[in-house]
């Protein structure tokens, strides 16, 4: 079989700054956002509540408390916020046991950063319990170490996590290349400091200062990382036409976890 890992130009790497990259799971690396959607849906349809389908944005990128505490106070259901992060973790651990699908591009990136020696750590609001069932389809060996939200007493939108992580590695956060879905993802690795691609995937990003908005994760390469860690004194990378336009404004996500 052919390897699809692409040489590293020393055009795109000579003078980077950039020192590890930090990955976000739920809906940038696997396509389980999705999942939380269809398991919060089934809960509370046990419970004898139907979800309206729009607040599926309001829920989608932030801890696991505040998106459940949301539907609770929106049904008015007959369920503590314990119980129902315990049925909501249940039923996810359920879907995810069976199948993880991987983002277009996801495995390629991750193959790329790790056979150019790139410190990569995998930084998601869900749960420890969460996070290793999914690292087993991921791959662990392409991450130095993992953040969970529930090994936080901050986690998304706040810049614990990424902090964390830098902190682990050993890393300046501003040399640090973040991949992000959403709102509440980007607004934590911004706050923390670090160059952040944003990849909006059930809710639209709104576009700002030194942000970076794709597509798709297929235009994520290391050549492009490096690129956006190089230039610190600038107010924002000018990506190519095909990297620039990224969907408009949009509301958080929830459901990287199981606290996020």
């Amino acid at each position: 079989m052919t390897s699809t890992v692409p040489a590293l130009g020393t055009r795109h790497s000579e003078g980077s700054a950039l020192q590890a990259v930090l990955l976000d799971m739920d809906g940038t690396l696997v396509d389980t956002e999705g999942f939380w959607w269809e398991v919060e849906v089934a809960v509370f349809a046990a419970l004898g509540h139907t979800l309206d389908e729009a607040w599926r944005h309001v829920v989608v990128g932030g801890p696991m408390t505040r998106s459940a505490g949301f539907l609770i106070e929106a049904t008015g259901a007959a369920v503590t916020l314990a119980e129902l992060t315990v049925l909501l973790n249940q039923g996810f651990e359920e879907l995810v046991g069976r199948t993880v699908p991987l983002m277009p591009g996801a495995a390629r990136l991750l193959a790329e950063l790790s056979a150019h020696g790139i410190p990569t750590a995998l930084v998601s609001a869900s749960h420890r319990r969460i996070i290793d069932r999914v690292l087993a389809s991921l791959g662990p060996q392409h991450f130095a170490l993992s953040v969970a939200g529930d090994e936080v007493a901050r986690t998304k939108p706040h810049p614990d996590p990424y902090l964390l992580a830098a902190s682990r590695l050993g890393v300046d956060p501003a040399r640090c290349a973040v991949v992000e879905d959403t709102a509440t993802g980007v607004a934590a690795a911004e706050a923390a400091g670090c160059h952040v691609v944003a990849v909006p995937s059930v809710a639209p990003i709104a576009p700002a200062p030194g942000r970076t908005i794709v597509a798709s994760l297929e235009e994520v390469d290391l050549p492009f990382l490096h690129g956006l860690v190089t230039l610190p004194h600038q107010p924002s990378l000018t990506p190519p036409e095909s990297r620039r336009a990224g969907p408009p404004a949009g509301p958080e996500s929830a459901r990287n976890a199981p606290d996020g």
